[in-house]
């Protein structure tokens, strides 16, 4: 027994709507999270250090985490977007974070802040350097994380930092070091002396007798 033509109608419009349904669900489950930058934190650190920061700053790749290649969006793997949406979901401080478009340093931004706190400060990125304290060295250059970013340097290159307190920091954590190399060279100074001295003295009686 066929259904009434008004009834197939409805069973067929309901199929549809069902599809439609169905495709937005997987659409929204499989599909990668929208990506998001944050280019306030890198204009204010290019503003107030006068050199030129880019996305590296926090991300693992240079251009930031739109895109398909590494450390972007685009090429991350299933277990990597959910490490992402693991991240993301890090509104608190105090959670150990480890998003795989960022680096170290914008890990520790999340963690140490929470992810809440970071949004609301992009209305204000002064505030992230006091927020971030003077505890943290990533790159143990002597330098504070906090420090670097206010100077537009790299906090995880121990060899990339103000020029005057990596000289500094080197010298106050070498002084026996550098104090035996002064000692050293003023003993070689004062030998090569005395030789040269001995050997005119010696030129002087040869050519007397």
């Amino acid at each position: 027994m066929k259904a009434p033509p008004r009834v197939r109608q409805s069973l067929f419009s309901l199929s549809l709507a069902s599809s439609a349904c169905v495709g937005i669900v997987l659409s929204l489950v499989i599909a990668p999270p929208a990506a998001h930058s944050y280019p306030a934190f890198q204009a204010f650190s290019e503003k107030h250090s006068g050199r030129t920061v880019n996305c590296s700053l926090c991300h693992i790749n240079d251009n930031g985490p739109v895109g398909n290649e590494i450390g972007q969006i685009g090429s991350l793997t299933k277990d990597e977007l959910a490490r992402l949406n693991l991240a993301r979901a890090a509104m608190a401080p105090g959670v150990n974070v480890d998003s795989p478009i960022l680096n170290e340093f914008g890990n520790h931004i999340i963690k140490t802040v929470g992810r809440a706190k970071f949004l609301q400060m992009m209305a204000d990125p002064a505030q992230l350097a006091p927020a971030l304290g003077d505890k943290s060295d990533l790159d143990g250059d002597g330098i504070p994380d906090s420090r670097e970013y206010l100077d537009g340097t790299d906090p995880l290159n121990k060899f990339h930092g103000d020029p005057w307190l990596l000289f500094v920091n080197n010298l106050s954590r070498n002084w026996p070091h550098v104090i035996l190399a002064v000692i050293a060279v003023c003993l070689i100074n004062y030998g090569l002396a005395h030789v040269i001295q001995g050997s005119s003295l010696l030129v002087k009686l040869r050519s007397g007798k």
